[in-house]
């Protein structure tokens, strides 16, 4: 599993922050429950480019007990929670690209290895991950299913 984060010792903090947070989202834990039974993401590759915060960790979680391969890179370095990060990686297994207060250079190092990640799906905020599909990655877009844009700005962006 890949990953750039910033210290993978702040995992068992970010990994309280995560089952705090879980306890206050009762309709995503009910289709963590219903996902890990049937499967229903099993074989598809989904590079999320989201905040990379607790509530977002509970949702890569759900989508990776549905069977995905999830990737996770930070949409605004600056809302990023570094022990987060650490804990997805660490006590997850899920590949995270993202360290509070990234540079730009980081940031699009970042993207890149989203894309190179190979998704079915995206997920995005901001349509960052999308436009760079759209530009660097073009030959690699015939293979992505669908994409997700989370924002009017991303949207307007996109057209």
């Amino acid at each position: 599993m890949n990953h750039d984060i910033k210290d993978i010792k702040l995992a068992l903090a970010g990994k309280k922050r995560i089952e705090w947070a879980c306890k206050d989202m009762p309709v995503l834990n009910l289709l963590k429950q219903r996902f890990a039974k049937e499967k229903t993401l099993n074989g598809v590759k989904l590079a999320a480019c989201l905040h990379v915060t607790a509530e977002t960790a509970n949702l890569v979680r759900t989508l990776r007990a549905g069977g995905a391969e999830v990737l996770l890179c930070a949409s605004n370095p600056l809302s990023t929670q570094d022990d987060v990060a650490a804990a997805l990686v660490k006590e997850y297994g899920i590949s995270v690209f993202a360290i509070h207060g990234e540079d730009k250079e980081t940031y699009y190092s970042h993207l890149s290895a989203a894309l190179a990640f190979k998704p079915n799906i995206t997920m995005d905020d901001g349509a960052d991950l999308l436009s760079l599909l759209h530009t660097k990655y073009k030959q690699q877009a015939k293979n992505v299913w669908g994409s997700m844009e989370e924002t009017t700005t991303g949207v307007i962006r996109l057209k």
